[in-house]
């Protein structure tokens, strides 16, 4: 069940994450937009799904988007995608390559064109100015900002369908569009542990408790993140630096946020202070409050590293989305847990998680196995 991933970049895994696509179906949307689609505009939203998710496109506060122009007879007239905040949107993108030749073409998007302004114009504008006649878009966009751009596509003149390969796109920009709903970051909760449920030996020791493959693997899970996220205490005992490196133990030029949760003041010495990456302390025990700090600064997808004790304050609280545990075929039989108390006294009680993916990393005596798990309300 799953494979090992390849690739360092965000999304990398994401042609394999969608999986086999739904089947447009002849049914009217509230809107009452026909959600028949043609077999060019589903190529075509296959093509802009795999430009969305680009090698290389800094994760962060904006969506992936690709887009694709046709030609009435279905033929590709350009393409264009997102390359991250303050470059142009995909729609403008595949507009500029198309030129004059865009007039009369089908945009084929993997989320509903922007209705406002930032840093840069509404994609809408552009589309009606450059004389697109019909926009297919897969996802409406979930944030009121932007939101409104099928409306005021329809109001001038142009042709509107959606809903075509909605799951892949949502998949695309999963984080992104949980934090836009439920105004907080997504949270990853990612630890180690021996076959006996250890993150620790009783001398405190864990290094190494997870083989090669595995911290390989989580470099490029951190790297899908745009917030890294550890106690104050995990920073005073093992001063990670909290950093994403590639295959060949080098940092990646773009580097998500180291955050530090708690109320001890962090020696100057600590590794998570160097310039290799932004740090920002949240000073507060307090879930929520971090996490509503963290989205307050744009960031969509927290990777929560901490000890025990902090992971089990976010299980408590109801704010682990996702799980990734990497399994070493080793027991301690005693030594540190790798989640502190949960106030679980009977087996009844237990938290019960649906596993998603079971992936062998490595060979030999470097194998661990990676088991991904949603929250069972998420199955």
């Amino acid at each position: 069940m799953g494979s090992s991933t390849r690739g360092w970049f965000p999304g990398a895994d994401v042609r394999r994450a969608t999986g086999t696509p739904r089947v447009a179906t002849d049914q009217w949307t509230e809107a009452g937009a026909m959600t028949d689609f043609s077999a060019a505009e589903e190529a075509a939203m296959r093509r802009a799904l795999e430009l969305a998710s680009t090698p290389g496109v800094p994760l962060g506060p904006n969506p992936r988007v690709g887009c694709v122009l046709l030609a009435p007879g279905g033929a590709t007239v350009a393409e264009g995608f997102h390359r991250g905040a303050g470059s142009p949107h995909a729609e403008a993108a595949a507009l500029m390559a198309a030129g004059d030749r865009a007039r009369g073409t089908t945009a084929v998007v993997t989320l509903e064109p922007c209705d406002h302004t930032g840093r840069t114009g509404p994609c809408t504008r552009a589309l009606v100015e450059a004389g697109v006649a019909r926009v297919v878009f897969a996802q409406p966009d979930p944030n009121p900002v932007a939101a409104g751009g099928e409306q005021a596509l329809r109001d001038a003149g142009v042709d509107v369908a959606f809903g075509l390969l909605e799951h892949e796109a949502r998949v695309v920009n999963r984080a992104w569009t949980f934090a836009l709903e439920h105004q907080r970051p997504f949270v990853t909760w990612k630890f180690a542990s021996t076959l006996d449920g250890r993150s620790a030996a009783a001398d405190g020791t864990s290094r190494w408790i997870s083989s090669l493959p595995a911290r390989t693997d989580t470099h490029r899970l951190r790297a899908q993140c745009d917030v890294m996220l550890v106690g104050s205490n995990t920073v005073a005992v093992d001063d990670p630096e909290l950093t994403v490196r590639d295959e060949d133990d080098q940092p990646l030029p773009h580097q998500p946020l180291r955050a530090v949760m708690g109320l001890r003041e962090l020696d100057s010495d600590r590794r998570i202070l160097d310039d290799q990456a932004e740090t920002v302390q949240l000073r507060t025990r307090d879930p929520h409050q971090a996490l509503q700090s963290l989205h307050g600064r744009d960031r969509r997808h927290v990777f929560l590293e901490g000890g025990p004790t902090l992971a089990a304050v976010f299980l408590e609280a109801g704010l682990v989305d996702e799980v990734v545990c990497y399994v070493a075929p080793m027991l301690l039989g005693a030594g540190r847990s790798a989640v502190a108390e949960l106030g679980i006294t009977t087996i009844a009680d237990a938290r019960q998680l649906c596993i998603t993916d079971v992936t062998t990393l490595g060979a030999g005596d470097q194998a661990n196995v990676r088991i991904t798990l949603a929250p069972e309300g998420d199955r």
